[in-house]
């Protein structure tokens, strides 16, 4: 109950290795986020964090009047303030989170969407155990600030996913959270961690994880991976994936004293054992296009795993695909498969683009990043692949694309 899962985290990615020491965990961790959030950008080309930080703090004010009903007003901004200095709260009706180095006040839109989704499980809707989660967080997080603006970007990602006519850029607001997070927790993480700190740190973690896998740069399918140029971005959310793993050891979300440890059971499902050899329970056709056949294994064929994944999920009812459901595919790509995705191979971006098919109708932050990624690997497939006649079979219009609707 108390060992991690092997080698894998949250998302099913191999893990990198951690000693159980603060100090590796605040040093690999910062590494990989600062790469991917040391000039956070929005689509469209807005400057970096340092910029949403600065236009978010150019707008702080003292509390006015009308501050004494939050709810009703927003004529203020979010006040941040860091440092060693003591800490006055606001006018008692305010709201805020705060530590003893950072204090943030709430405006009105931040408390409606604390009213409106983070009384609840954001990640699976339907699950009492993560909305169980997710109620005690959220009250961990007015004494974590690093873990309310995780929350409140995982809040207004979700909001963008639910009001497509909000576009695919990410919001000013949404940035700003996620990038101070990111600063938070980062030093936080270079301080020594109590055990009261373990939880907090461990649900701003898993949210950027989600909200590096459900935000890209891009617009429009010509913009998104595979179809644009290859460069260090590529398949970044595996990276943060990585990263977040690597507190495992640190916070051991599973150990009893935990508020995880009810997700014992969805961790058990993310990492189930896929089958060692044969292609029992695969479609015939895709078994033909993968070149599996009764004597495959993962060591002879390097679609193997990822073509069981797959197919485990294909005939559930889209109510039932859970997040350990979908992620046993994503579990399989590391080694020699990750290596045939950056590199582009056809039967590999197949796999792929019939696993967003299925798990983004079902969990909303695959959705957000399938929208453009799964029609950008369906026209690199057409373009560069359309010789291929097995794999344009499973693409729309093709003879096999109606089975895996």
């Amino acid at each position: 109950m108390t060992a991690p899962p092997p080698a894998t985290d949250l998302f099913g990615i191999e893990s990198i290795p951690s000693s159980g020491k603060s100090s590796q965990a605040s040093s690999v961790w910062p590494r990989l986020v600062q790469e991917r959030f040391g000039s956070v950008r929005l689509c469209g080309g807005r400057d970096s964090a340092a910029e949403i930080a600065s236009s978010e703090n150019s707008s702080v004010t003292k509390a006015n009047h009308n501050a004494r009903d939050p709810i009703a007003a927003d004529t203020w901004r979010p006040l941040v303030v860091r440092g060693k200095a003591e800490l006055q709260p606001p006018v008692a009706s305010a709201v805020w989170t705060s530590d003893e180095s950072t204090f943030y006040q709430l405006n009105a839109k931040c408390q409606d969407f604390i009213t409106r989704y983070l009384g609840r499980s954001l990640i699976t809707p339907n699950d009492p155990n993560m909305i169980h989660v997710n109620r005690k967080l959220l009250r961990l997080a007015f004494a974590y600030p690093f873990l309310m603006h995780a929350s409140l970007a995982v809040a207004l990602t979700y909001d963008r996913h639910l009001n497509s006519t909000l576009g695919c850029r990410r919001s000013l607001e949404e940035c700003y959270h996620w990038s101070q997070s990111t600063v938070l927790l980062n030093s936080r993480l270079r301080q020594p961690i109590e055990a009261k700190d373990k939880d907090p740190i461990w649900g701003t973690a898993a949210a950027l994880a989600i909200l590096t896998f459900a935000s890209t740069d891009a617009c429009t399918p010509e913009e998104s991976w595979p179809l644009k140029s290859s460069d260090h971005s590529d398949l970044d959310w595996l990276r943060m994936s990585n990263a977040k793993m690597s507190l495992w050891h640190i916070v051991n979300p599973l150990r009893p004293d935990s508020l995880f440890c009810v997700m014992a059971g969805t961790f058990a499902q993310m990492h189930s054992p896929l089958p060692e050899r044969g292609i029992d329970g695969i479609p015939r056709a895709l078994a033909a296009v993968c070149s599996l056949r009764d004597s495959s294994t993962a060591r002879n064929n390097p679609y193997f795993h990822a073509a069981h994944a797959v197919s485990q999920i294909r005939d559930l009812p889209d109510s039932e695909v859970t997040t350990g459901q979908t992620q046993l595919f994503t579990r399989c790509i590391h080694g020699t498969f990750e290596d045939l995705l950056r590199k582009k191979d056809p039967v590999a971006l197949l796999l792929l683009y019939l696993w967003y098919r299925k798990a983004s109708r079902s969990i909303w932050w695959i959705e957000l990043r399938a929208r453009v990624e799964c029609p950008s690997i369906c026209s690199y497939l057409r373009l560069y692949h359309k010789g291929n006649v097995a794999v344009q079979a499973f693409l729309p219009g093709g003879a096999l694309a109606d089975r895996w609707d």
